[in-house]
This record gives structure tokens, sequence and C-alpha cells, in this order.
């Protein structure tokens, strides 16, 4: 006998939606945070993700401002630039990976570090006011807070920093939300992922669900 389930995409997006925004405690989210929680909820299938989310003040605002403004999106790893919905973008904004650049695995032993953490290296002509996405690699951020030490660094808009891991994830996430050179965001601890990243990054592009 044939399985029925709903085969309406837009009622799937709905009913989840409602279900998390049911089940889910957001009450501490601003309204222009809780959509991004929510879909972040969504991308891991988990709600109490919520619990471990937080955002410096103004984060989705300055975001957004920067996305509408063209702002690229600067991604530690292909599964989050991939995941971006193209279509959802504000500006047709660029969205850049240099991880795979031919240039990156002897940077990266000249620095003695990953190839995530040097492909960084790369990024500093398209860091100033640039929507930085860190979805994989806790030694992606911690690279990227060393060089915003640096007062001639240029300086991104926004940090999405939710690299998921054992080693390092829940260190770098905390660096970052205990002095945050930007507007940030984390998911702390170490939870995290690209699939989370991504998420994080559609619903800032827009608020369509």
């Amino acid at each position: 006998m044939p399985h029925a389930y709903e085969t309406d995409g837009a009622a799937i997006y709905r009913q989840s939606f409602a279900t998390i925004r049911t089940e889910a405690d957001l009450a501490r989210f601003t309204p222009e945070e809780e959509p991004v929680v929510v879909r972040m909820i969504h991308a891991l299938g988990f709600v109490g993700l919520e619990a471990s989310v937080a955002f410096t003040p103004g984060l989705a605002e300055a975001a957004r401002t920067a996305l509408m403004a063209g702002a690229p999106i600067l991604c530690d790893a292909r599964m989050v630039s991939e995941g971006i919905t193209r279509s959802r973008l504000p500006a047709e904004n660029e969205i850049l990976c240099t991880l795979h650049d031919p240039k990156v695995p002897a940077l990266a032993q000249h620095l003695s570090t990953t190839r995530s953490a040097a492909a960084l290296e790369l990024w500093r002509p398209r860091l100033a006011g640039a929507v930085v996405a860190i979805g994989n690699a806790p030694t992606a951020l911690f690279h990227l807070l060393n060089m915003l030490e640096d007062p001639g660094c240029p300086r991104p808009a926004a940090i999405i920093g939710c690299p998921v891991g054992f080693v390092g994830a829940a260190e770098s996430k905390a660096a970052l939300m205990e002095a945050p050179p930007v507007s940030s965001m984390a998911v702390m601890g170490r939870l995290g992922g690209s699939a989370v990243t991504v998420a994080a990054i559609n619903a800032l592009a827009s608020r369509k669900e």
C-alpha cells in the first residue's frame, strides 16, 4: 500500500516553521533574530539549538544592511558557499571560498597552520564590509580573530561563526563572543556546521520563509 505524505513543498515549510515556533523557546530573540534562529533549527531538525545561539546586539540588522548593499559573503568551506541559495541574495552578492586556491597549501606551510586558516589570508582584499560565514573549521575562526587584532586589517560587517567539532570549536566561538571585533553571532559549544551556517545566511539574505 502506498505511503501517504505531504507533497506540497510550501506547505511542508509552513508546517515545519509553525512546529518550531510552537516548540522552541524563542522569547529572548528580537524580531530580527527570530527568523534566523528558526531557520537554523529547521536546518538541523533540532529544537533546543536555540539555547546555544548567541547574537551581539544588532547583528541581524548589520548583516542584512551589508548584504543589501552588495557585500560579498566569505565562506570557509565549499559546503557553506555551495549551500547558500543564490535566489535569496538581495544584490547578486559574490560568494567566495578560497580554500581550494592553489596558493593555499604553500601558504599554510609558511604560516604553520591549517589550509582552512591560511585560506583566509586571501580574503584580505575583499574583507572590508563583507559578511563572513564560518561553518566548518575552528582554525579559520581563530585565524580570523588573530587577523582582526591588527588595526590595519580590513573589518567585515558581520561574522557568522558556527564551526563544528570537538577540538577548538567551542573555544573559537567563545573567543569570538567574549570580545567580538564586529557584529557577530555563533552557535556556542560543539554544535554548528555548514548546514546551520547556510541557514543563517539564507535567513539574513531574505525574510521570505
